[in-house]
């Protein structure tokens, strides 16, 4: 069967955060799905199969990460809906049915490709006990998400801090059911984005996540909040990264990017 290696939430090869994709007709059993996911050990491998037409959605999607399955993830369903608009199985809108609902993802012509993902919760909690020091860093502010995203959001000083972070790994995947998201507003108004992140998941098999697009469901209402304003822009990653654009719709948030596929190739399994 068709396996492809899409870049998401870049315009360029190497860059962004890889996802696998493989369409299918039906889903198997789901040690088959968890086994291709850890041979091909990127942060999700998404896996997808069409539905009957006249449904509430056209796709069933489901993610793994090389140890679990997870809620939801932005990455790989904006690389499964690339896939699928640039091989001629879909066009316009896709919708997607996922552990999370139904998730859009709506094809431009310039390109880019604007999901629509439930906005996440956000609830101040106390700075839990070892956060900083497995950070290494001072902490702003902690909030915890909705259930399925399950991350830590920590704001820190700066940008410079969230970019210079080299966190305990181990520490960290016992603070969060997920994942904690390091976040700053960005120290230039005027570079191209309005607030940096950085993603850290080893209680599910990540250290870290390059640009995590489920994360900015939560990073939008946090930042627009801040900023007054709905249309925002997200830096996100350390040795990759890649830019979300977020709008936030009150229940809703609608991230926006591009991806390109950067292998295609087969599975033999």
């Amino acid at each position: 069967m068709r396996i492809r290696i899409v870049d998401a939430f870049t315009d360029r090869p190497f860059s962004g955060n890889p996802a696998g994709v493989l369409l299918l007709d039906s889903f198997p059993d789901d040690t088959w799905l968890q086994q291709v996911a850890a041979e091909v050990n990127l942060s999700e491998t998404a896996f997808a199969h069409p539905l009957p037409a006249g449904g509430d959605a056209d796709w069933a999607l489901r993610w793994f990460t090389p140890t679990t399955e997870v809620d939801m993830c932005g990455h790989a369903t904006l690389a499964t809906a690339h896939v699928l608009h640039t091989t001629g199985k879909a066009s316009g809108t896709v919708r997607f049915a996922t552990r999370s609902g139904v998730l859009g993802a709506t094809a431009a012509a310039d390109g880019t490709i604007t999901m629509d993902f439930p906005t996440s919760s956000l609830t101040p909690v106390p700075v839990p006990d070892g956060l900083a020091k497995a950070l290494g860093a001072e902490i702003v502010a902690v909030h915890d998400t909705a259930a399925h995203i399950g991350d830590l959001v920590v704001e820190l000083r700066d940008e410079a801090t969230v970019r210079s972070l080299t966190p305990d790994f181990a520490a960290l995947a016992a603070l969060s059911s997920r994942g904690v998201i390091a976040t700053a507003a960005a120290e230039r108004p005027d570079g191209g984005y309005d607030f940096v992140s950085r993603g850290f998941f080893p209680a599910v098999g990540i250290d870290e996540d390059p640009v995590t697009g489920s994360a900015h469901t939560a990073l939008a209402p946090y930042w627009s909040a801040r900023f007054g304003r709905e249309d925002l822009t997200g830096f996100q990653g350390g040795a990759r990264t890649g830019l979300v654009h977020t709008r936030l719709r009150g229940e809703r948030t609608l991230l926006t990017g591009r991806a390109v596929t950067v292998i295609d190739g087969d599975l033999h399994a």
